[in-house]
């Protein structure tokens, strides 16, 4: 067995195709040993080439830059949907800032479509907040998007009576959403599937300071309501806290061992996963995350048997991601020309 498939996660065949309350169904061509990830649904996220979204056209003019040179050349390259990490480019452009109608019709012109943004969610609900979102929600429609997300944890404290509260302000907004035809995703990295603390001795401020096993994520989908709250489990920071967080102490003080499994996750309800974050990660046991991030293919996460067994075959968008892959002035065609090799590879993919 290779060092992929070791390092891939073992749910196997625990990912039956499901029909969700969202009312999807596979279609024929998703059936069989076709295509893993459709034509239609081969995404990226515009972190990932951020640099040349934001460069002036000053700045290697040789290379796409701003939204309608490197929106084009990413529908040239096949990808058909975006992910938005922000809405702005380079002002020396256009003479002022871009806006929402302008790049709508760019997404349009290349035949994208734009399935998601890392917007802000409000951390706390009050009139302000609330006028706040519904003018989020406003850009998304223009936008013509189907999530409307975050890139952030719906919390990043390690309490139950936090996680309490998230789940509320959740659904207050998921409920938003949903009236304007959008699900309201959360986008996860890898301090989400560490363990609750939710039991035990309280500690001087009155908090628990043991865990009854139960990751914080998980706690969370259990409470949200399946038709306001959605996910986008990133796939390598899955993988980074498989690595990370393998015990915890429970509540009679007695260290247990518990391996987190991200594609278990995904098979025991793929519909509230419609979105991923496609990015892969090379095994480093020498780096505190157990990765090296890469483009996608040149990496040891095993994306074939993920994206093969994790139900719902032909329903989920991923979205390849990089963080690092930005080459800076000595190389500022790098997150292009990677934003290609990961298609190439995304496109290959097949079960």
């Amino acid at each position: 067995m290779s060092r992929r498939r070791v390092l891939g996660t073992l749910a196997g065949a625990a990912g039956a195709v499901a029909v969700g309350a969202a009312g999807w169904a596979p279609s024929a061509a998703a059936e069989g040993n076709g295509l893993l990830v459709p034509t239609g649904k081969r995404g990226i996220i515009l972190y990932s080439v951020r640099d040349r979204i934001t460069a002036a056209p000053t700045s290697a003019p040789e290379v796409p830059y701003g939204f309608e040179r490197v929106l084009a050349r990413l529908a040239e390259i096949g990808y058909q949907e975006v992910e938005f990490a922000g809405y702005t480019q380079s002002t020396e452009i256009l003479g002022r800032q871009i806006t929402p109608e302008e790049i709508r019709k760019i997404l349009d012109d290349n035949g994208l479509r734009a399935n998601g943004s890392h917007a802000s969610i409000p951390s706390t609900v009050t009139p302000d907040t609330i006028a706040a979102f519904e003018r989020t929600l406003d850009t998304a429609e223009i936008l013509g998007m189907s999530h409307i997300g975050t890139g952030s944890d719906p919390t990043g404290s390690n309490y139950q009576a936090d996680w309490d509260a998230a789940v509320d302000r959740w659904n207050t907004f998921g409920e938003m959403a949903a009236a304007r035809g959008l699900k309201l995703y959360t986008h996860n990295h890898d301090a989400a599937y560490n363990f609750l603390l939710d039991s035990g001795p309280l500690d001087t401020l009155g908090r628990p300071t043991r865990s009854s096993g139960v990751r914080k994520l998980e706690y969370f989908i259990a409470r949200t309501n399946p038709e306001w709250v959605w996910f986008e489990m990133d796939i390598y920071w899955a993988h980074v806290a498989q690595y990370r967080y393998r015990s915890y102490t429970d509540p009679d003080g007695v260290t247990q061992t518990s391996i987190f499994d991200p594609l278990a996750v995904v098979a025991a309800q793929p519909i509230r996963f419609p979105l991923f974050h496609a990015k892969d990660g090379a095994y480093n046991p020498a780096s505190s995350a157990g990765y090296d991030m890469v483009p996608l293919g040149q990496g040891d996460i095993d994306y074939g048997t993920f994206f093969a067994n994790m139900g719902a075959k032909g329903y989920h968008n991923p979205m390849w991601e990089q963080d690092n892959a930005p080459g800076g002035t000595a190389d500022p065609g790098r997150s292009l020309r990677f934003a290609e090799i990961s298609y190439q590879h995304m496109s290959g993919l097949r079960g």
